[in-house]
């Protein structure tokens, strides 16, 4: 018996194997692809999987995943992870400036199988140039382009078709989420060790602060410092001398956070040492002075009043390298400012700092302040002030030092009302009883 076949049928049939080939290597990508990527891989491993998937299954010669990065306006793509499997370069930069821009504007697939003949690139090649073709598609997650997809040199003569649009196309799609998943995880996991870091270094600078009041006959001294932050860059610190004098120094580091703590200690262990040698004022600040200088960018600076109670004779030396003028109010009636002294510390060497003396009479006070207190501001942006500030403890001069420190703290926290502290909130008072 004869058996005659029909040309069209098997023609027929041989299409519909290729295609059910393709379909069989598209599910076995993106298959391979599902079970490898796993929820604790970083951003980074993920990529280079997708890429050298891609690789393998496209048949290419290299190819690259380009994520958005918001924060760089001046070059919004980075290439994160570029997978080669052959010995052609790197892409130039032009051409992936070139590249990046067009699918930014456009958010289409980009084919291309002759970039040499392309108008939209051919400005840019030479005969160097180690292209011939790409494929580039968008990876969108709910309607946002987080990055590029690309594939460069088909393997096969015929260069790139719908087929490997349409792969390249899925692959980036379900990538698209898994790796913005992954990379706002990593941020999560960077933002969660930040806060123990600074945790750490907030119970660090509390333990650097004075544990207890002074207690010096004759005399009541209290201070304290709240941070804007977890961590601030205001200090203050009591230093008790073998002399039974009494060292007490304010500053207000510039900057906020980590940075700001890590110079703040630096400058107590400094000044601390100075003073247990017996150091005068102006040569304690001199010292630190020159320490910060050569050992500090020059947008580190510090501003710092530092002075040493003689409770023997009631006199305080002091020197104020550029901080606010702390007040002696006498008799609550005269106030006097001490402005001896020079500028912030850090920011010129070998600086002649100057001191003084002033007698402490009694009943008198002395109140040291950062600007976090004067500066504080409400929703109108108007600031606390130094008249609010004299205010309040004139009508409150006969409160115990630790209570007039309460007191101030409480007007700043209603004149500021719901406006967040925007800086550190240190103070001293030194109270001479009558």
């Amino acid at each position: 018996m004869n058996v005659t076949t029909d040309p069209f049928n098997v023609s027929h049939l041989e299409d519909e194997v290729v295609r059910l080939r393709a379909a069989v290597e598209e599910l076995s990508a993106l298959n391979e692809i599902a079970i490898a990527i796993t929820s604790t891989q970083t951003v980074e491993q993920i990529v280079d999987l997708i890429v050298r998937k891609c690789v393998k299954h496209l048949k290419v010669e290299q190819g690259a995943v380009m994520l958005l990065n918001e924060k760089d306006e001046n070059k919004p793509f980075h290439t994160m992870i570029r997978k080669q499997d052959s010995i052609s370069g790197f892409l130039p930069y032009r051409m992936d400036a070139q590249l990046t821009g067009w699918m930014l504007k456009n958010k289409t697939p980009l084919l291309i199988n002759d970039l040499e003949s392309d108008s939209r690139f051919k400005f840019m090649l030479d005969k160097n140039f180690p292209f011939r073709s790409l494929l580039s598609v968008p990876m969108m997650v709910k309607g946002k382009m987080i990055g590029l997809l690309t594939v460069f040199n088909k393997r096969s003569e015929l260069g790139f078709n719908q087929g490997d649009q349409r792969l390249l196309g899925i692959i980036a799609a379900q990538s698209a989420q898994v790796i913005e998943n992954a990379r706002l995880y990593q941020e999560e996991q960077a933002l969660l060790r930040l806060q123990e870091e600074m945790r750490l270094a907030y119970e660090i600078q509390v333990d650097l602060l004075p544990k207890s009041q002074p207690k010096i006959p004759g005399y009541q001294i209290a201070g304290t410092s709240t941070p804007a932050k977890d961590v601030g860059g205001d200090y203050f610190d009591f230093i008790q001398t073998q002399d039974n004098r009494l060292a007490f120094c304010l500053g207000d580091i510039s900057g906020k956070g980590i940075p700001a703590a890590l110079l703040m200690a630096n400058l107590q262990a400094t000044l601390k040492g100075q003073t247990l040698i017996g150091n005068s004022c102006k040569d304690c600040i001199s010292f630190a002075n020159d320490i910060l200088y050569h050992n500090t960018s020059s947008n580190k600076y510090a501003t710092l009043f530092y002075g040493i109670l003689n409770p023997q004779t009631n006199e305080i030396n002091y020197c104020n390298a550029g901080h606010n003028n702390p007040l002696i109010f006498i008799n609550n009636e005269e106030i006097q400012q001490l402005d001896v002294g020079g500028i912030v510390v850090g920011i010129m060497p070998a600086y002649p700092y100057n001191e003084a003396t002033i007698i402490l009479s009694p009943g008198s006070l002395l109140i040291l302040f950062s600007d976090g207190i004067t500066e504080a501001m409400n929703s109108s942006e108007e600031e606390f002030s130094e008249e609010r500030l004299i205010d309040i403890i004139k009508k409150n001069i006969e409160e115990t030092a630790e209570r007039i420190i309460e007191i101030i703290l409480s007007e700043v926290k209603k004149f500021s009302g719901n406006t967040p502290q925007m800086d550190d909130e240190t103070l001293i008072v030194i109270k001479r009883e009558k």
